[in-house]
């Protein structure tokens, strides 16, 4: 039976893989296993919950609502608010856990469901799988005063744009940005922030309906924003997605700067502000490498986890770095958040900007990106690429005969039968020559 949980939390398609009864069954699941040990004992357990705007979400928090309460747990209902804002509160309330309803970046019929540990951290696996064991046990139902109350945390926008504007290291005044909210968690707060922080702001994809999230807008749709920028002489552009916990952008001229681009800008201005911890900047092996080099070249270091920005969190908790990310634009700044922060990632890029006066385009010049070819291999038993004894020694030869600047690397999927295959090379026809072979060969070897 598959897991539950994944990267990031619960998700499928709305009232169909993830229903109102499972909804509530996850939420007296996580009020159990987090409550053990006495964790509540000496206080009713409070939680934060929040959602982005999408029309499952209205029963599914409703259901998550009711779960929480009916096993005793009192609840601040956020309402809508970007699942970085939701941490937020859970670290800033005091709250014992936090919950939101979001499906990210995914088409609107999906959803999910995201939990907060204590402090606005996501849950390690252990619980999360502690969580799946106990569906649907028999419990114990507190009755009368026992119940939870359920109150609407009415400022709770405020609080999150007070908190992002407290964390941006100078003003944006005089810079003309466009933002893209794919009709998202981010529309109300995010163009608030940006304007309150002194922007000349433009807003697209900010009129959520319930059905139209991510629909044609945000971070994974940028030609809008792009010709929005251009149209309206705009000196950057900010695709945010649905939940916005995830930021790119593009230049005045309407190129896009990916998370690797934004990361390598914001690690130059952390580590100049003395703010880089341990000089190390935390990246997934999916990051370019032209990001490792241009930081070496610089003097930072980079650590790569797996694909996934729970992994990047884990990484810089161990290790106490202050930022990370993906390429993606999952960007992570341990010392002013929790969790990734799109609109927090925004504010810090175009501060950057403002303080040195420069355009994105330029900045952006800090690392130059290798061609990266992927190629998906499908039908394939993912299990034996990584210890077949002739795609071992064919990546091998591959490395070997690209160098220091290039690179392989063979992924499974998390979820299909699939092996991706990824070459980074200076020159993008070798790189191409190279991602074939050794799809052709994982083909070969592992078919199913």
């Amino acid at each position: 039976m598959a897991r539950l949980f994944g990267t990031d939390g619960v998700r499928g398609l709305a009232n169909r893989d993830l229903t109102a009864e499972l909804a509530l069954g996850i939420a007296v699941a996580t009020a159990h296993v987090l409550g053990e040990g006495g964790a509540f004992e000496g206080h009713r357990p409070r939680a934060v919950i929040g959602r982005d705007p999408r029309a499952s979400g209205e029963f599914l928090s409703a259901a998550v609502i009711a779960g929480l309460a009916s096993a005793g747990v009192d609840v601040d209902d956020a309402g809508v608010l970007p699942t970085p804002g939701v941490a937020a509160l859970v670290a800033s309330t005091g709250a014992d856990f936090g919950v939101m309803l979001s499906a990210s970046h995914n088409p609107m019929p999906d959803n999910g469901i995201k939990i907060f540990a204590r402090g606005g951290h996501k849950l390690p696996d252990e619980i999360e799988d502690a969580i799946e064991r106990r569906l649907d046990e028999p419990w114990e139902r507190p009755t009368g005063a026992g119940v939870g109350r359920v109150h609407r945390l009415v400022d709770a926008a405020d609080r999150y744009v007070d908190g992002l504007l407290a964390a941006t290291p100078n003003r944006l005044d005089g810079l003309r940005v466009v933002v893209d909210c794919a009709h998202g968690a981010a529309s109300d707060v995010a163009p608030r922030a940006l304007r309150e922080a002194g922007a000349d702001v433009t807003v697209i994809g900010a009129e959520p309906d319930g059905l139209n999230i991510n629909d044609g807008y945000g971070s994974t749709h940028l030609d809008r924003l792009r010709e929005a920028v251009v149209a309206h002489g705009a000196a950057a552009g900010i695709a945010l997605d649905g939940d916005a916990d995830r930021c790119l952008a593009v230049d005045h001229a309407g190129r896009v700067v990916d998370g690797d681009h934004v990361m390598a800008i914001l690690a130059l201005a952390f580590a100049e502000r003395g703010e880089l911890a341990d000089d190390t900047l935390v990246i997934t092996v999916m990051s370019n490498l032209g990001l490792q080099l241009a930081m070496r070249e610089r003097g930072i270091s980079t650590v790569a986890t797996a694909v996934g920005d729970r992994y990047v969190l884990e990484e810089m908790r161990r290790g106490g770095f202050s930022l990370g990310g993906e390429q993606s634009g999952h960007v992570v700044m341990l010392d002013h958040a929790t969790t990734g922060d799109g609109v927090l990632t925004s504010l810090h890029l175009l501060a950057r900007m403002a303080q040195t006066r420069t355009p994105l385009a330029e900045l952006a010049t800090v690392m130059d990106r290798l061609p990266q070819v992927l190629v998906n291999v499908p039908g394939v038993d993912k299990s034996r690429a990584s210890g077949d004894t002739e795609i071992v020694a064919a990546v091998a030869a591959a490395e070997a005969q690209l160098g220091s600047s290039g690179r392989v690397l063979l992924r499974p999927s998390g979820t299909e039968p699939l092996v991706r295959v990824m070459v980074e090379a200076v020159d993008e026809g070798q790189a191409q020559k190279v991602a074939d072979e050794l799809a052709y060969l994982v083909r070969e070897r592992c078919a199913l």
